[in-house]
């Protein structure tokens, strides 16, 4: 299953330049690398790079500070550690000023300790900033001194920029639409993650650990080159209910319904699944009931996944499957038109159908455009995953008590429709409990 796939340099120079043509030449642009997070005394976390900055260089560094300057010679400058062979020895090797340049295609690249020295000078003269403030307190207080340094000087003639613009809105539109390579790096993360998905249904049954479950996706994940995209969810039985359950340390009990919610990061491209199925490999009629109701009305917000549909239209063909569904269970009582205009099915579904994937599980881009749901277009990658969840309640009848069931999909916008990226998978009932019957 193992894949060459990767961005070329060209493709990071294009997404440069096309980012230096929408902000013009009287800005500058400045994104600095993710931190080295500590995960107790001296031992990190793995280190994974900051998103908007490994869009546009591919360096996958810490302490490092991407420049871009429209219309200057030297258009893109790296700000990065130097090559030193004892760091190297105990944690690894490093590009360099020289890798910057001859592996980065960097113009200029310059030890991160004369940034403050260097920096200023790049800023003179331009009127914008363009920068994600808010997203790094101390980065953002050195950016401000930059500044600040330069409008002393105005006497001297040195113009300091004059307005601060969120890079998000440029680059986060451009992250939005996905090229082909990246849509084939997230074709491969759903290959492995149905792979592990698969493992996870075969090797089920009742007693086993939430944990032993996890260990099968991190496993799968590893053996390919990959990391887990997010934290995963892996909840049995009442535990399903939690939305966000990441414990992953309970027994899982015959009889229940275990919830998985895992995929792959191949190269900090998520995929992104979810899965409900039967501890024990066989649905009860309750259980049954309730996850064809989801399975329906996943089908229709697919359906509704079309360029030129609205993003909230898939939303909206869930929440109506789903009440329709409740009502004739019992579960909802009223007039269906009523019931979702007072969204009285959020006691059941409460979370929205879906958001965009690519470089974070959860990614950029804007939802609406001048207040009006955006219009679904090619090259988007967004999740589809309607949900029903059922906790205890006196007004309810026990046999519906601690189902929680997510079905949840990868799709690609395309010209004329849509693709399933992980359609692969198996979801329906007879599919799913065939398989779990099989050899694992």
């Amino acid at each position: 299953m193992q894949k060459n796939i990767k961005i070329s340099r060209q493709e990071y120079s294009d997404r440069r330049r096309r980012l230096m043509d929408l902000v013009g030449n009287d800005s500058i642009i400045i994104i600095p690398s993710a931190d080295v997070k500590v995960r107790n005394r001296d031992a990190d976390f793995a280190f994974r790079q900051d998103s908007d900055f490994l869009y546009l260089t591919g360096f996958n560094e810490p302490q490092s500070v991407a420049v871009l300057i429209p219309g200057l010679e030297a258009e893109f400058i790296l700000f990065c550690r130097e090559k030193d062979p004892q760091t190297e020895l105990w944690t690894g090797r490093m590009a360099g000023l020289k890798g910057a340049v001859d592996d980065y295609d960097a113009e200029d690249a310059y030890p991160l300790d004369d940034i403050d020295e260097i920096l200023p000078s790049l800023m003179q003269n331009r009127k914008k900033v363009y920068y994600s403030i808010g997203h790094n307190t101390g980065f953002d207080l050195q950016v401000i001194a930059w500044v600040n340094s330069l409008r002393v000087k105005v006497r001297k003639g040195i113009q300091a920029p004059h307005e601060f613009i969120l890079l998000d809105k440029y680059l986060h539109e451009m992250r939005l639409f996905k090229s082909p390579v990246e849509q084939e790096l997230m074709r491969h993360a759903a290959k492995v993650s149905i792979s592990a998905h698969e493992k996870a249904m075969r090797v089920c049954q009742p007693e086993l650990m939430e944990y032993e479950i996890d260990a099968e996706y991190l496993y799968t994940f590893r053996k390919h080159g990959m990391e887990p995209a997010y934290t995963s969810i892996v909840g049995g039985g009442e535990n399903a209910c939690i939305l966000h359950y990441i414990d992953n340390n309970a027994t899982l009990k015959d009889g229940d319904l275990l919830l998985i919610d895992a995929g792959a990061e191949n190269q900090a491209y998520a995929s992104d699944i979810t899965r409900t199925f039967p501890v024990n490999g066989r649905f009860s009629e309750a259980q049954r009931q309730l996850y064809q109701i989801v399975l329906d009305a996943q089908y229709a917000a697919i359906e509704q996944s079309q360029p030129g549909n609205n993003w909230d239209d898939p939303h909206q063909a869930a929440v109506r499957v789903i009440a329709t569904g409740l009502i004739e269970l019992g579960l909802l009582e009223g007039d269906l038109e009523e019931i979702i205009k007072e969204e009285k099915y959020k006691p059941f579904y409460m979370h929205k159908t879906g958001h965009w994937l690519g470089l974070d599980v959860h990614d950029v881009g804007d939802y609406k455009l001048n207040g009006e749901w955006r219009k679904l277009e090619a090259g988007m990658v967004l999740t589809v995953e309607p949900g029903i969840y059922v906790s205890p309640d006196k007004n309810i009848d026990e046999k519906w008590w601690n189902i929680g069931i997510r079905i949840e999909d990868d799709v690609l916008i395309t010209e004329n429709g849509n693709e399933v990226i992980t359609d692969g998978l198996v979801k329906e009932i007879d599919d799913i409990e065939a398989l779990m019957q099989s050899e694992s």
